[in-house]
Parts: C-alpha cells; structure tokens; sequence
C-alpha cells in the first residue's frame, strides 16, 4: 500500500475534524469508533501502510469525493491471494491472513456500503454480460450495486425487505455520516408490481442461514419467463442463499461464467457469476 494523496484544503479539513471530537462523533460515528479501535488492533506491521489505509478511510467515509468510495479504499489493499485460494485478487492488504485491524475496516466498510466489494472490472463486465437489459435487484440494502451499475449505463431497479430509510434494517442501520441508500431501494410491495420478463436478476449477498429469500427470488423470477441470473455470493454451504437456492441451480441452471477479475475479501469466498436455465 502506498502513500494516500490529499490536496492541502482536504488536509486542512481533515484535521480540523480530528481536532474536534465531539464533531466527529456526532457527525461521523463510525469513523470516530474506527480510528478509536483500530490502533489497538494488529495490522500489516507496516506503520505508515496503516496510516495510509486509515487517511483513506477517514477521507471517504467522511463526504471525500468519489464515484466509487468504497473500492477507492479497500483499492490499496489487493493483492493476489494464495495459490490455495487460486491466486485469486483479495483485500488482505498484503498479507493472505489479513489482520484484525483490517478486519475490523471491512466491517465498517460493509455497514457503510455493500457486503462484496464493487471493483471496477467486475461492474464492467456485468454491464457488459446484461447487453443492455434492465437488472432488478433483489436484497440490495443500501443499494451500492445498483448506484454503481447504474454510473455505467445500466437501468437498475433495486429492491430489499428492509429499505434502509424506511425500515429499520439491521445490517445497514441509519448511521449519521453515512446516506441511507445510494440508489433509490423500493421495498417488495413496490417489486410485486413490476415485470422481470426480460430483466436480469442481480442477487449481491442474498441472506443465508437458510433465509428463503434468495430462493423464493430465484423461483418467482424464473415462473415469470426471467433466463439471467447474476449472482454474488459465498458458494453451497456459505454464508449467503439458502440450500433450496443451490439445489435448484444444480438442478435447473447453468454457470455460463465467472468473472475472473473479482475482488473478495480475503476471509470470505465470494465470487460473481452469470447463470441461464438449463436448455
């Protein structure tokens, strides 16, 4: 990881706000309990690459301009993976164990943003994969995905069970600092009246613990005539979509292909991949 570039007013800006602690807590809670922890925990071992991440963190999460705020900061910490995770790219920020310190960002990061991480070649090659069709999404909790698909062109119209902003939403809570959806997320009464006909259906970490969502989904877009799936998630017997999920993918699904350039995080196994019905 390298150096984290500001311009000398954002500098000015920043440490004005880390010198009033009580602002920061107020307006950017948890950042104020991130750079309050995360000296206490392990990191790289290399003091300034830490610094750097932190900079980034704290620049983003508190209004930094970007199109893509999330991966501009966990951007400095991929790497390729172990041979035994298939060299695959991963934020572990050097180190294919991670560490605590990073751990703890990731879960701040996900809180603020998305569970998987939106790189730049994997948002590219969904847009280029859906050639032109309009993506519903499905559990797509503040809505990062969509916002970001949508900067590249693509009509996405994102639904969750629980829009945060209008419900109370456990794994994207209303959090001062942090905007409650990226994208306009309508909830399922508003999904029951649209047509998937001729849409593809995005599902980003639908829940698992067998939560029925991701295969209820799965069903009701199939029986409305839908043949594209593009699915982000942990594999069979992880931790998103449910056993029902999987078994009717073996069963009435094909993988057509899986984008080699996605970005996991190095403690999970996430990947992103495109699915059509069985012929």
């Amino acid at each position: 990881m390298t150096a984290f570039p500001l311009s000398p007013r954002r500098r000015d800006e920043l440490a004005a706000l880390l010198a009033d602690e009580h602002r920061l807590r107020a307006e950017h809670p948890a950042v104020a309990d991130y750079l309050d922890t995360a000296p206490l925990l392990a990191g790289t071992g290399d003091e300034s690459a830490d610094g750097a991440f932190d900079l980034g963190l704290l620049h983003y999460l508190t209004g930094g301009a970007a199109d893509n705020p999330y991966w501009e900061i966990v951007r400095p910490t991929v790497t390729p993976g172990p041979d035994s995770r298939g060299r695959r790219r991963e934020a572990n920020g050097g180190d294919p164990r991670g560490s605590a310190r990073l751990a703890f960002a990731q879960t701040v990061l996900q809180s603020a943003y998305a569970y998987a991480v939106p790189a730049p070649e994997t948002l590219d090659w969904i847009v280029a994969r859906c050639q032109g069709r309009r993506l519903v999404e499905l559990g797509a909790g503040r809505g990062y995905w969509a916002a970001q698909l949508s900067r590249r062109g693509a009509e996405v119209l994102a639904f969750d069970v629980e829009p945060p902003g209008a419900r109370s939403n456990l794994s994207f809570p209303a959090t001062s600092g942090i905007p409650e959806t990226w994208h306009p997320v309508g909830d399922l009464t508003a999904f029951a009246h649209i047509d998937t006909t001729d849409a593809v259906l995005l599902l980003c970490w639908p829940p698992g613990w067998d939560d029925p969502m991701s295969s209820e989904a799965l069903n009701h877009y199939r029986e409305a005539g839908g043949d594209r799936l593009v699915y982000i998630g942990e594999p069979r017997g992880g931790r998103t979509a449910n056993e029902s999920f999987f078994a009717t993918l073996d069963a009435e699904w094909v993988l057509v292909e899986q984008d080699p350039d996605f970005v996991s995080w190095w403690n999970l196994a996430d990947a992103a991949q495109i699915w059509r019905p069985r012929e």
